[in-house]
């Protein structure tokens, strides 16, 4: 039986063309985008809007527009502009809402300010991932690309350092690419590294900006290192995180949790999909999930193909990859 198809009349207020011409998009771009997305029908004449469809849907799409609508607000004596993105980003929020699996108010709970701007989970998994960085000393983050693992945990290590909960955050990943070998790259090793350990500067940067960030890596409260500088030692008063987990050894996953010390947290993030070492070699992200899963004390998060926050493009690539697979 096909759903009862509901019609719904809103008016968004105030009145504003310049904030009316934004939330439309060009050429009326992102109402198109949403009706798309939501299966519903919107037309409007100035501020007032009629929605038709599903009285599920119907509702997600009046909370989208009324959100959306708050976004082209003057901010800082600047408009608001409404991008792509923003409404890609928005219409997975209300799907989320919708299907019964968010609560708008758990989600606000997981919401993490920092000088730049509050950064909020955009679906149900980013906001238990948050929840679960909060609330256990060891913790994984396991799913495809754009799902903001990493991201999301930079945003937990700086707010935890801007609480002063830590006294540190240390960043790092293992050196190993997709058949690129370090010897082959120019420069000493640490220029070798660096562009690796991009994408975790780049979060940062947005997060606290170029210059703060230079001073706390001169002294030494951020610290971005390859994982093969953290033998021997003991990390007290840090968060840490280790990006593209997947591409560690087993020895070196257990190397890199045994270096935990005292009032520490770890974000360890991977994509099992994309494991880069040596044919045969296991990856050490696989292992773990087989050893600790049974763990007190640490959570696993596990992201889907529909969790990817980025291009709606590069959600249906991670799914047609994953369904090429099971078929194999």
């Amino acid at each position: 039986m096909s759903p009862k198809v509901t019609t719904l009349d809103i008016e968004l207020e105030p009145a504003d063309s310049r904030r009316l011409a934004e939330l439309c998009g060009p050429f009326d771009e992102n109402l198109k985008h949403i009706e798309r997305r939501l299966g519903v029908e919107i037309t409007y004449r100035n501020q007032a809007f009629r929605l038709i469809g599903p009285q599920h849907t119907v509702k997600a799409a009046e909370k989208l527009l009324r959100d959306l609508y708050v976004e082209t607000a003057t901010v800082k004596g600047a408009p608001g502009e409404i991008t792509p993105q923003q409404v890609h980003l928005a219409i997975q929020q209300a799907n989320v809402l919708e299907q019964g699996k968010g609560d708008p108010a758990a989600e606000k709970m997981t919401h993490i300010k920092t000088k730049r701007g509050m950064i909020k989970p955009r679906n149900h998994n980013q906001a238990e991932y948050v929840r679960a960085i909060l609330s256990h000393d060891v913790n994984f983050g396991i799913g495809p690309a754009g799902t903001g693992k990493t991201y999301l945990a930079v945003a937990c290590a700086v707010d935890a350092l801007e609480r002063q909960e830590v006294r540190r955050i240390l960043l790092t990943r293992p050196a190993v690419e997709a058949g690129e070998k370090l010897g082959f790259l120019p420069g000493d090793l640490a220029q070798k590294v660096d562009p690796y350990l991009r994408p975790l500067y780049d979060a940062l940067f947005e997060m606290l900006g170029f210059e703060r960030v230079e001073k706390l890596l001169e002294r030494n409260v951020i610290e971005v290192a390859p994982l093969a500088y953290m033998r021997g030692r003991t990390l007290n008063d840090a968060f840490i995180i280790l990006d593209e987990s997947q591409n560690t050894t087993c020895e070196q996953m257990k190397m890199f949790l045994t270096r935990i010390g005292f009032n520490s947290r770890a974000v360890i993030t991977g994509d099992i999909t994309q494991v880069d070492l040596p044919r045969g070699q296991k990856s050490g992200l696989r292992h773990v999930i087989e050893v600790l899963t049974n763990v007190e004390d640490l959570s696993f998060t596990f992201f889907q193909a529909t969790d990817v926050v980025r291009h709606p493009v590069v959600q249906r690539i991670v799914q047609a990859y994953e369904e090429f697979d099971q078929r194999k």
